[in-house]
């Protein structure tokens, strides 16, 4: 086996064996392991057969483990690595790589997770001679701050050139990156799959609505909260599970305060989360383009909830729609409508058996169009077509 395999175990903490099954490849993330992150970067290549993801960025937060076994860090760690680290961001400059990547036993493709992580990623291809393949979240395309002054400005024109394909979790962000000036022909829809059990789940009786998420203004919380608050004065107190963190957490603690049946329990596991799931009435998901433009492309959430049979209550917009079939797989309400979102969990309140019904056929349609699995391995097929 080359050296540099034998240093790249070392540094990398890759067990032999899954060397030798695998060739590895660069996959960049300029932040390592940010929790809301991690189900869905993971589930990306649960699939490959035939390539490793070896992680790379700027950033190893303590989560960074659960990504990924295979993690570098650009500069190192050493009295040197900030300065490095300083120099790639603004100027581009690689810092030297060890092991010494770009040899003959890595495969010659970078995978860069976000628009600005492929701008980031853009010298890095480069200095390594490497096939660039990014893929677009959503809110990193449409978001306007991205868009003012930031590297990703600076390098979008060379980004849209030189990458050879742009994979977008939904056609909505498809469109966003078509306007932005990426062609036709270098675009790829390819919403990210879920692990799908062979049976759905068995729960008892559902008592509770369920969200999960960031609590940012684009996942609906200010609507949220103002349908809890008209579901509540219409006489309905069906309780409010909120699994998540963010800036406007104050909003819901002060709904929790104010009315009754709302809990926040903070991040879960995603182990944890799925129970939550299968034991819930709905999973709510009233997203909205927040003011800053910020967007959804395809919440993870929703494939995560009908795998476990859960129906899906979400806004009528962006990749949502795509994937909820009003009144077939999940309830589709216009998006910043608090009283179409009451109303919405009121009916399936009053109607179990519409909820059995979305459930089983959410569970049906997410096995045949977003097992992670099959998502997964046509991942790794565009990988190894570039």
């Amino acid at each position: 086996m080359p050296r540099f395999l034998a240093n790249m175990r070392r540094t990398c903490h890759m067990a032999p064996e899954r060397m030798q099954e695998f060739q590895p490849f660069l996959v960049y993330r300029d932040r390592i392991g940010v929790p809301s992150e991690i189900s869905f970067l993971r589930r990306q290549y649960v699939g490959f057969t035939r390539l490793h993801p070896v992680w790379i960025g700027r950033t190893l937060l303590p989560a960074a483990p659960a990504v990924g076994e295979t993690r570098l860090r650009l500069g190192g760690n050493g009295v040197t690595g900030p300065l490095h680290r300083l120099l790639f961001r603004h100027f581009g400059q690689v810092p030297r790589l060890r092991p010494p990547l770009g040899t003959s036993g890595f495969a010659p493709v970078l995978h860069a997770q976000f628009a600005r992580g492929g701008a980031l990623a853009l010298p890095l291809a480069r200095s390594l001679r490497l096939r660039l393949v990014v893929t677009l979240h959503g809110g990193d395309v449409s978001k306007r701050k991205n868009w003012q002054g930031t590297v990703l400005v600076r390098r979008w024109p060379a980004l849209v050139e030189q990458a050879e394909r742009f994979v977008c979790v939904s056609t909505a962000v498809a469109a966003i990156a078509a306007a932005r000036g990426v062609p036709a022909g270098k675009l790829v829809v390819l919403p990210i799959g879920v692990e799908v059990p062979d049976h759905p789940p068995v729960a008892g009786a559902p008592t509770a609505h369920l969200f999960v998420g960031r609590f940012v203004e684009k996942k609906g919380v200010l609507v949220l909260a103002e349908a809890i608050r008209l579901a509540r004065a219409a006489g309905d107190a069906t309780p409010v599970v909120c699994i998540g963190d963010g800036p406007l957490r104050p909003v819901l603690e002060a709904l929790a305060r104010a009315v009754p049946g709302v809990t926040l329990t903070g991040w879960l596991d995603p182990a944890a989360i799925r129970p939550h799931m299968a034991g819930a009435i709905s999973l709510l998901v009233p997203s909205v383009v927040a003011r800053d433009g910020d967007a959804e492309g395809l919440p993870s959430v929703i494939p995560e909830a009908m795998a476990q049979a859960c129906p899906v209550i979400g806004s009528d917009q962006g990749g949502i729609a795509e994937t909820v079939r009003h009144e077939a797989t999940g309830l589709l309400v216009p998006p910043s409508d608090a009283a179409a979102l009451a109303s919405a969990m009121r009916r399936i309140v009053v109607e179990p058996g519409l909820r059995v019904a979305l459930g089983s056929a959410g569970f049906t349609a997410v096995g045949a169009h977003l097992n992670a699995r099959r998502q997964s391995e046509r991942l790794e097929a565009l990988l190894l077509s570039v």
